[in-house]
């Protein structure tokens, strides 16, 4: 059986041994996968509000506390990120800086490149009776050699799940920012080796959050005689003013058919991508058995409603019962499950984020809120600290699996309680404390450099996470936050060529006071109009753009006026100058190199161009602008439906199903997103009716028939829920 901390002590003495274990060691190696690079950023500042799939229209019906976390501080833009949607699927070897936490019984792997993701944990049983999986032996099962606990996915693969864009699955993710994947997740962060609290090696990782203006901090440590890795996280609020805050630890575990989650809940909140939270009952619901995920058809979200009082705990066992399991200090309050479904959209899902054949997954998570949908206040200067464990667990089989749910879940919290008792992981969490300020002895990785600009506007002390170059041994100022420090330092930013991409903006309140007052100049104005709207002042960035244009005809002001435009309903207009800002990049950048700033935002605003054009029926101009971008833009997988739409529009059906037959990929398909089904059923529909446009007097009947005779390919099915609506104002 599974043991660790003062039960595996109390083990030893018992059998009389003297063997000391060996305290833990953290490594810098590498790593290499299949896989694709998330690509450049988009030059193009995503200004209007990401269409997330998880908006609740339900508020009304749920708890106060929980309608009031769910309408606190939603995110209008994920500013001031910038969008990486410029990557693709042919993948090759990928070497990634790997550092592996290791005592005598655990090796975790985290690739400090990618968000610090924990991308693998493997049990490495020593051959000790004590060690054994009992219950797995009494099932039949093997326990030879090591055994990965994580879902480690066997390719690197960049989806369109993260805020701003690039995001892939596999191992546990720090999910920190507002719901949805965090800007984080394909971005470096600084990473350290110290000292632990048992004497033995740390991980430290820690980064500036940009979209909550927010330090965090992730230590990663063994102790010298746990099976049960330790992190500890803290989230701090250096602002004098309040904050929101987001934290979900997601971890991906293996689905076999087998495969059952378990926590100590009897209700859970049920999210189906259908825009409404429900209570529903655990384990029954529907007439089936949620606690299986393999027999559920769609994707969705179930968030554990855990009593206050009761230990916090979430498990995935298998077959023989044994499994992963995730506990913590009281402070992160809810457990979900998130699964994909076994149905054609959740099949396709899992074959587009993996590798066809290598199995799948499902995600058993932990966050600060009873669900993702909800943000929650950080008071000033203030923070939140919580330790969690992950580690192995085996329960007897017939318990985990039986038809008794409050003996299945028993049966894993008294083994829970064994193996890691409630009492150790608050002790643990306490001993880390004075832990969570030592400065790193050993910087292993740097992130970004705009946490060092953050700490040198606000003359932050934030112990344990430096963010200078002195600490860092390195400076982090680069090209994109070097026109930053010259406004802090010098009041002004060096004035740029009119056909070069402005660069990313800040839009801190500080930030917009020191563009209010440094020399005017298109790039000063452009980014104050960026920063003006972000803060809810449109009408103030409107005219800072305008300025911008006065000094300088670009097509980076131009495009942000478009945006403004369609924002304010303005279709038309905005379209037009969609259009207009086109014809000036491409006349200056059409022949930049490939992946280059002008390139990608070539494509950016091509593609923005042509949906824009097509939104208010101008069909033969978005056909236009396809037409001009450079012959490796117009393969991409998002620029061929694109095609087809435009063929659409123009009234060819026949030729829009003929780029559907001939096949294509969306590389940046957005989780939630249904632009691929939508576009389908236009199509059949119209070829259906004899190729000539839709009446009034079209029926369900009709639209029914006619994706019954075309039903939509598996390759382009990713239907995350059963009932798309009609109604365009929905999609």
């Amino acid at each position: 059986m599974f043991h660790g901390g003062a039960a595996a002590r109390r083990g030893a003495a018992a059998n009389g041994s003297s063997e000391v274990a060996l305290p833990a060691t953290v490594r810098c190696t590498s790593i290499t996968v299949p896989g694709v690079r998330p690509g450049p950023e988009n030059p193009l500042p995503p200004l209007l509000a990401p269409r997330e799939a998880h908006r609740v229209d339900n508020r009304g019906g749920l708890p106060r506390d929980m309608a009031r976390q769910i309408g606190f501080a939603p995110v209008e833009s994920v500013l001031p990120y910038r969008t990486l949607d410029a990557y693709g699927r042919g993948r090759g070897p990928l070497r990634l800086t790997a550092l592996v936490l290791e005592n005598e019984r655990l090796r975790a792997t985290v690739l400090p490149e990618l968000g610090g993701r924990l991308y693998s944990l493997v049990h490495k049983p020593s051959g000790q009776a004590h060690e054994r999986n009992h219950y797995a032996a009494q099932a039949g099962v093997a326990n030879k050699g090591e055994r990965e606990l994580l879902y480690r996915n066997p390719v690197l693969q960049p989806a369109n799940f993260a805020l701003n864009g690039a995001w892939f699955s596999g191992g546990v993710e720090w999910n920190i920012g507002a719901t949805g994947h965090t800007a984080l997740s394909c971005a470096p962060v600084h990473a350290a080796r110290l000292t632990a609290p048992d004497g033995g090696e740390m991980l430290r990782l820690w980064e500036w959050e940009r979209l909550r203006d927010l330090p965090f901090q992730v230590d990663l440590w063994l102790p010298a005689d746990s099976e049960f890795l330790h992190v500890g996280v803290r989230i701090r609020n250096p602002h004098p003013h309040d904050a929101a805050t987001y934290w979900w630890s997601n971890t991906a575990v293996p689905e076999t058919p087998g495969t059952r989650v378990l926590a100590p809940a009897d209700r859970a909140w049920h999210f189906g991508y259908e825009r409404s939270l429900k209570s529903v009952p655990v384990p029954q619901w529907d007439g089936l058995d949620r606690t299986r995920p393999s027999r559920a058809e769609y994707a969705a979200d179930y968030f554990y409603d855990v009593p206050d009082g009761e230990r916090r705990w979430i498990a995935a066992v298998d077959e023989s019962g044994f499994g992963l399991v995730q506990t913590s200090t009281d402070t992160l309050r809810g457990r979900k499950c998130f699964l994909w479904g076994s149905g054609s959209g959740g099949r396709r899902w899992q074959e587009w984020l993996t590798e066809p054949g290598t199995g799948g997954y499902l995600e058993i998570q932990a966050g600060l809120a009873r669900t993702q949908l909800e943000h929650v206040p950080l008071e000033a200067a203030s923070e939140f600290s919580w330790l969690e464990a992950y580690g192995p667990v085996s329960a007897d089989p017939a318990a985990v699996h039986g038809d008794d749910w409050a003996a299945a879940r028993g049966a894993v919290a008294r083994r829970l309680e064994e193996v890691l008792p409630r009492a150790d992981v608050d002790a643990a969490h306490a001993m880390w404390l004075p832990f969570a300020d030592s400065p790193p002895k050993d910087v292993l990785a740097v992130g970004s450099g705009w946490g060092g600009l953050e700490v040198a506007v606000g003359q932050y002390d934030l112990p344990g996470t430096p963010f200078g170059a002195v600490e860092l041994g390195a400076d982090t100022v680069g090209p994109d936050q070097q026109p930053w420090r010259d406004l802090l330092e010098v009041g002004g930013m060096r004035e740029a060529r009119v056909e070069e991409p402005p660069g990313p903006s800040l839009v801190g309140r500080h930030w917009r006071d020191m563009l209010e007052t440094a020399a005017p100049s298109w790039r000063t104005e452009y980014h104050l109009g960026v920063a003006a709207w972000h803060a809810g002042d449109k009408a103030q960035a409107v005219r800072a753009w305008e300025r911008s244009m006065d000094r300088g005809q670009t097509p980076w002001a131009l495009r942000c006026l478009a945006l403004a435009d369609l924002d304010a309903g303005e279709c038309a207009r905005g379209a037009q100058r969609l259009l207009d800002a086109f014809g000036l990049i491409d006349r200056v950048v059409h022949h930049a190199p490939t992946g280059s700033p002008p390139a990608v935002a070539l494509a950016a605003l091509g593609r923005e161009a042509v949906e824009a054009l097509l939104e208010v029926g101008r069909a033969e101009d978005a056909r236009t602008v396809l037409d001009q971008l450079p012959d490796g833009v117009r393969r991409r997988g998002r620029f061929m439906l694109l095609h087809a739409r435009t063929l659409l529009a123009s009234g060819n059906a026949t030729g829009a199903k003929a780029v559907f037959d001939a096949g294509f990929e969306v590389e940046d398909l957005r989780e939630g997103e249904e632009i691929l089904e939508e576009t389908w059923d236009a199509i059949v529909e119209r070829l259906v009716a004899g190729d000539t446009p839709a009446t009034d007097a079209d029926t369900d009947t009709d639209r029914e028939r006619a994706r019954a005779q075309h039903p939509l390919p598996h390759r382009y099915d990713f239907r995350m829920r059963p009932n798309r609506p009609e109604r365009a104002e929905e999609r």
